[in-house]
């Protein structure tokens, strides 16, 4: 039998998942570990949200920013095959892009032949680096690693050098001469100096504080079943899977829109963590404390963009709209996905039954994509048909 597009869809959305095992040069803000790709790929998404570079570096629209954001989603996937070249190191520039370029001609071929296509396209877009969205999405891609470093309170030595060559002859010198404000920030965070005061200082105040997502560990297992995944592997997934199963979502959603809220939607996780739903607990305690984490984390951003940026998780939380529908949806879709994947970690771990699935995770779905209920169940009814 023939596999249908969703079973395509989600070959490739499965295969996705390795990527959170693709480690990079860069540590986290708190330097614990190295980052790994996937939640690269979700802080570059977030920041090409966040940030706003003057004309001089890109024309930024609504359409070009959540077209940046898409490619940053889709632009790192080729180091599946091809792994992380950190930029300070020497390589074959030619080499590299052959294996790139073939990495994305096996990844992309996953999916059914036209949406394979696009996404590769947007994917040599992002490379071309021509277009206002790629543009965009180049000048996070560069600006994300070297925040990292100089947000760390006590930056390594050895990544302060990265950051001062980079910013002087490397990818990055553009930002001195065509953002200034950004070069003043950058600048009093090398000098252990105070941010000026600015609306700019306040955003990079909230993405560092974003970087701490990558800390908060979730339930359920990787694909390859070798870890946990964090909540901010799991928002790029699911800001991922939303691009992808974006032909699923009910009549009035707008993917771009949905994309936005699941980056945003776990990070009150920050404060409050991630509880699983399987697991006994205070409901109503932990909508408490997730209030008041939106409060707190929403309001380091400046004013306006605070408030936009919290009524698109509230309205995430409330579940009424469309696009809120459709995110909670592929926020209940993607965990079983995993779960079949690694032979039901944790189900086994919290002693989930069918009946529970059904309930927490099924009626989500139905309620936001049906068919993607329709599809999964069988697998699922399956699965604890053979364990008892």
């Amino acid at each position: 039998m023939s596999p249908t597009p969703l079973d395509s869809r989600m070959a490739f959305l499965i295969e996705a998942c390795r990527l959170k095992s693709v480690t990079r040069g860069n540590d986290l803000i708190d330097l614990s570990r190295a980052e790994n790709v996937a939640e690269h790929s979700w802080h570059v998404a977030l920041c090409a949200l966040i940030l706003t570079p003057p004309s001089a570096v890109a024309q930024v629209t609504p359409q070009s920013r959540d077209r940046a954001i898409a490619m940053l989603l889709v632009h790192d996937l080729v180091e599946i095959d091809s792994g992380d070249q950190p930029i300070h190191l020497p390589h074959d520039p030619d080499a590299l892009r052959a294996s790139e370029e073939a990495a994305a001609l096996r990844l992309f071929a996953l999916l059914p032949a036209d949406q394979g296509t696009a996404l590769q396209a947007l994917w040599a877009e992002f490379c071309a680096g021509q277009s206002p969205a790629a543009r965009l999405a180049r000048a996070v891609d560069h600006l994300q690693p070297i925040l990292q470093v100089l947000c760390a309170e006590r930056p390594r030595p050895d990544h302060l050098g990265v950051v001062a060559d980079n910013l002087a002859t490397g990818r990055a010198r553009w930002v001195v001469t065509d953002w200034p404000d950004m070069a003043a920030c950058l600048h009093a965070l090398r000098h252990d100096a105070p941010l000026p005061c600015s609306t700019l200082a306040r955003q990079i105040t909230f993405l560092a504080t974003a970087d701490r997502l990558k800390s908060v560990t979730r339930a359920t297992p990787i694909c390859d079943g070798s870890r946990h995944e964090n909540s901010a592997e799991h928002s790029w997934h699911l800001a991922l899977f939303a691009q992808v199963l974006a032909d699923h979502a009910p009549d009035g959603a707008c993917p771009a829109r949905v994309t936005r809220m699941l980056l945003l939607h776990d990070l009150v996780e920050i404060d409050a963590g991630d509880m699983p739903i399987y697991a006994q607990a205070d409901r109503a305690a932990i909508a408490r404390a997730e209030i008041a984490a939106a409060d707190r984390i929403f309001g380091l951003l400046p004013d306006d963009q605070g408030r936009d940026m919290r009524a698109l998780w509230d309205e995430f939380e409330a579940a009424h709209t469309a696009d809120a529908r459709f995110a909670k949806a592929l926020d209940r879709f993607q965990p079983p996905n995993l779960n079949l994947a690694t032979d039901g970690v944790s189900w086994r771990a919290h002693g989930a039954t069918l009946d529970q699935v059904s309930d927490r995770v099924g009626q989500p779905i139905q309620r936001g994509a049906p068919a993607l209920w329709e599809w999964i169940a069988p697998q699922i009814e399956a699965w604890f048909a053979r364990h008892g």
